[in-house]
């Protein structure tokens, strides 16, 4: 990778649209249950989450490119479905695992979204990642737990899909992008929202003061009738002033 976060892939495993030669790592359950035994075990009386990150379309397109994953779900339909249908194999055998441990929630993580609409549009999301979701959703739910979702970005197109699918909670809830008092009219009753205080036009820049206000109002709004989880929009950057941070903190704790 040339960044440490999702960065940008230099040296793609998969050169070519197929799956010759290419045989997936074999997961480190050892590892695996030490991770899952100290989450179980933290000695919290908390709602316990475990985390499958690049669930999906990151994982692909880390692993062939994206412009070339795009390009193939155009003209190589049968590779994707291959590698997509790999992918949520893999997954799924890491939930079998984890579902020994008594877990509340499954996190799926997968960037679907721009600032504004869908990287793929949503006809491609529903020929190719919605069913490899499905599947996923559905053993989670199968097994008694809730399925949350962080998507960056603009999916509210997806949003009928994924409660359809069984989501519960989406994150990240980004008031720049959706319009907050619309979103929670048309899905509040279905969906929780997981964010809202901007990390993009708000901690970073406003006063102690203002971030009160702005955390009040979207605790008002996103919480009536419930389904409000309130937090920042992504992780704080370190831009933000501590000041500001204490100010988010009490605003929470006051509310």
């Amino acid at each position: 990778m040339a960044d440490k976060d999702i960065g940008v892939v230099e040296h793609f495993v998969l050169a070519e649209p197929t799956l010759d030669g290419y045989t997936f790592p074999t997961i480190d359950e050892v590892r695996l249950r030490e991770m899952c035994d100290g989450l179980v075990n933290n000695g919290r009386d908390a709602f316990k989450v475990a985390g499958i990150g690049f669930s999906m379309f990151e994982r692909a397109w880390t692993m062939r490119g994206m412009e070339n994953l795009l390009t193939d779900m155009l003209l190589n339909p049968d590779f994707v479905d291959k590698l997509l249908d790999a992918i949520a194999d893999f997954n799924m055998h890491l939930m079998d695992i984890i579902l020994d441990y008594d877990i509340d929630c499954f996190y799926f993580g997968d960037d679907w979204g721009q600032q504004h609409g869908l990287i793929m549009g949503p006809k491609l999301w529903k020929r190719f990642i919605k069913p490899r979701m499905a599947r996923m959703f559905k053993k989670a739910h199968d097994a008694g737990k809730y399925v949350a979702l962080h998507s960056c970005g603009d999916i509210h197109e997806l949003f009928p899909d994924l409660i359809e699918i069984g989501l519960d909670i989406y994150n990240t809830f980004q008031p720049e992008i959706y319009d907050v008092n619309e979103i929670k009219r048309l899905y509040g009753d279905r969906l929780t929202f997981w964010g809202g205080i901007s990390t993009q036009q708000v901690l970073p820049f406003v006063s102690p003061d203002e971030i009160k206000r702005v955390a009040r109002y979207m605790m008002e709004t996103m919480s009536y009738n419930g389904g409000y989880i309130a937090a920042p929009t992504h992780a704080i950057p370190s831009d933000v002033p501590a000041e500001n941070i204490v100010a988010l903190i009490e605003a929470f704790q006051n509310q």
